[in-house]
């Protein structure tokens, strides 16, 4: 005389689970499309500011900013006023600064960065460590309502990380973390990295450069120009008359910083 009940209880389950099914997408279908994300084009305007209090009234399309230290509010209000806010963060150093800071096992910390106290190269081979760290800064990017991020030390293997980094190593993370960010409706640039812009250039959606024209280097960025992406870039010890119009003729957009990086800056546009 039970049997009857139990079994009904079983196809109900059953039938529960299939209707689950059927509404739930796929991690594969709940990913965005190329489109919508953020996608900037070869001369869009931008402001870089990474210390003190954010100026809101910068005449920029994209403001660059800390991920940990730009509050909500400050990306809602810049949103209110028509600009796209990325967010900014280290993908390859670890930073004893920040708040998730014990977050990451004493064995992904190598050598330090030469001139920036409290900062370590990491090892970006093993993502089963590192990768939730990062995915939890990516959905942090997403809960404050950032447009997109900009990961920086991305090329760590061409530096003295203490760890043997390959070219590979290099290109299998910085895909994983465009991949990632995407995965989220995040907008996500190569920062530096210029020896692998051939091979990545499909992946990002802008590139941020430091002191190419400095160091005669630009020319590496051009792939970005070509597939209709901006280049952005900064220069610290060059004067504006020594790379704008050379800047402007490439189609990148550049300006001058001070290392402080605050709102200060001399713009080539």
């Amino acid at each position: 005389m039970k049997a009857k009940p139990i079994l009904a209880a079983v196809l109900g389950l059953l039938l529960a689970a299939c209707q689950a099914s059927a509404v739930t997408p796929s991690a594969e279908s709940a990913t965005p499309t190329p489109g919508e994300w953020w996608q900037p084009a070869p001369g869009t305007t931008w402001q870089l500011q990474l210390t003190g209090e954010v100026n809101t009234t910068v005449g920029a399309a994209m403001y660059d900013l800390d991920l940990f230290d730009v509050p909500a509010e400050t990306i809602a209000a810049l949103h209110d006023a028509g600009r796209v806010v990325v967010c900014y963060f280290s993908a390859g150093s670890w930073e004893d600064w920040r708040p998730d800071a014990g977050d990451f096992p004493e064995e992904l910390l190598g050598e330090p960065l030469v001139g920036w106290p409290g900062e370590h190269w990491l090892d970006i081979r093993q993502l089963e460590l590192l990768g939730p760290i990062m995915a939890a800064r990516l959905d942090l990017a997403v809960e404050k309502g950032c447009d997109g991020v900009d990961p920086d030390n991305v090329d760590g293997y061409t530096q003295d990380s203490g760890f043997p980094l390959s070219e590979q190593d290099q290109l299998d993370y910085n895909l994983w973390l465009a991949e990632q960010a995407h995965a989220r409706g995040l907008a996500v640039g190569l920062k530096n990295d210029l020896d692998q812009v051939e091979v990545l250039v499909g992946a990002f959606d802008w590139a941020l450069n430091e002191q190419c024209f400095q160091y005669d280097e630009c020319e590496h960025l051009l792939p970005f120009v070509e597939a209709g992406k901006a280049v952005f870039g900064v220069e610290y010890e060059l004067e504006p008359g020594d790379f704008c119009a050379q800047a402007n003729a490439m189609g990148f957009s550049w300006m001058r910083k001070n290392l402080d990086l605050d709102a200060w800056r001399e713009v080539c546009w």
